[in-house]
């Protein structure tokens, strides 16, 4: 799958090149696909048959009134799918028998968002041709497959990761009754800027002005460019400590560095991969921050080039939190960078913090 394979590269990096991906613990996922007629994005643009994959673990409960009560939506990062949290370093601990997310208590959604996996994309035929989507434009196609899609009219939880992490502001202040709590992970509600933005920008710059491309309708994938959006990814989701202890001489790195691009650019579209980089144009959720009435536990690494926690962001905009805790996880040996986010065996004591203060009493 090709966006599984980028949102492998960008997960994990150095740490996880020869990690395995199959889960140890049981898990028999449902799979589907929803269909939203006549989509209108934000933009105006319409498309007859807007098509979204999803995977669910466990069963729907409600309560005496109808209303769902063990929902939780998990939001995977640019360029992923839902399938990466079926990985040993998330399920093996989040999804076990007993887990904090044990699917025997738990409905887990684990939903493909507009433009990866196997949701609706560029690569599907329409090429450039495809509306151009943004960040709302994905929530409000998750909230019609949790709600109208998958019957959940509540969430217990949200748990997004980078893009996903972004994604769970969005839907705190668009739906703020929708959810109990929000856990977003790796990412900063403010509108993507400086250096993250410039890594962005290059990666895009890089599609649209490699000649092969020809504005979206090439024959063949254009090689050079995605050579360079391969180098750009990787190199956001390493984590420096880890980088240097597992790759301790310049052959190491160098071929590291060669086997990794080599392996993710089999896997790319260029399109696929500039309308994912390209969707975070429309976000910004600064200024409604107070708005989210759901109960926040928001973790960031300190090793993650994407969000650098010196730029102070994180600490000054959590004060903003009605119900808010943010928390940063020093660097160290068992830290990924960027892809933090997805070692669930680092963060689940907050996880269980998180849906202890947000539990609703009991009827």
């Amino acid at each position: 799958m090709r966006t599984a394979l980028l949102g492998l590269l960008l997960l994990v990096a150095v740490t996880t090149a020869a990690a395995d991906e199959t889960p140890h613990v049981a898990l028999q996922p449902a799979e589907g696909d929803f269909v939203l007629h006549n989509f209108e994005f934000r933009s105006g643009a319409r498309l007859p048959e807007l098509r979204l994959h999803y995977m669910t673990l466990g069963h729907l409960v409600r309560d005496r009134a109808g209303h769902a009560t063990n929902a939780v939506l998990i939001l995977h990062g640019t360029g992923g799918d839902g399938r990466q949290f079926l990985r040993p370093q998330f399920a093996d601990v989040l999804f076990r028998p007993g887990g904090l997310l044990d699917p025997a208590r738990y409905f887990i959604i684990l939903a493909d968002g507009i433009g990866h996996g196997h949701s609706s994309k560029p690569s599907d035929g329409l090429k450039a041709r495809f509306p151009e989507y943004g960040y709302a434009d994905m929530v409000v196609a998750q909230h019609a497959l949790v709600t109208s899609g998958l019957g959940a009219d509540h969430l217990r939880l949200i748990l997004g990761t980078s893009m996903g992490c972004m994604h769970a502001f969005v839907w705190g202040e668009t739906y703020p009754d929708a959810m109990d709590a929000l856990m977003p992970l790796a990412c900063l509600p403010v509108q993507i800027a400086g250096r993250n933005r410039m890594w962005r920008k290059m990666l895009i710059d890089a599609i649209r002005n490699d000649p092969a491309w020809q504005g979206g309708d090439y024959p063949a994938e254009p090689q050079t460019a995605l050579r360079t959006a391969a180098d750009l990814l990787l190199l956001a989701g390493t984590a420096p400590l880890v980088a240097q202890q597992t790759l301790p001489t310049r052959d190491a790195a160098d071929r590291f560095v060669e086997e990794s691009i080599t392996r993710s650019m089999a896997g790319m579209d260029a399109n696929d991969l500039l309308y994912q980089v390209s969707a975070s144009k429309d976000y910004d959720p600064s200024a409604r921050l107070e708005s989210i009435a759901a109960a926040v536990t928001w973790i960031n690494s300190a090793d993650d080039f994407i969000n650098p926690p010196e730029l102070g962001i994180a600490e000054r905009e959590a004060k903003r939190l009605k119900h808010g805790r943010f928390v940063l996880i020093p660097a160290s040996e068992r830290t990924h960078g960027h892809g933090t986010h997805t070692w669930a065996e680092l963060w689940q004591p907050e996880l269980s913090n998180l849906l202890d203060r947000s539990a609703r009493p009991a009827h």
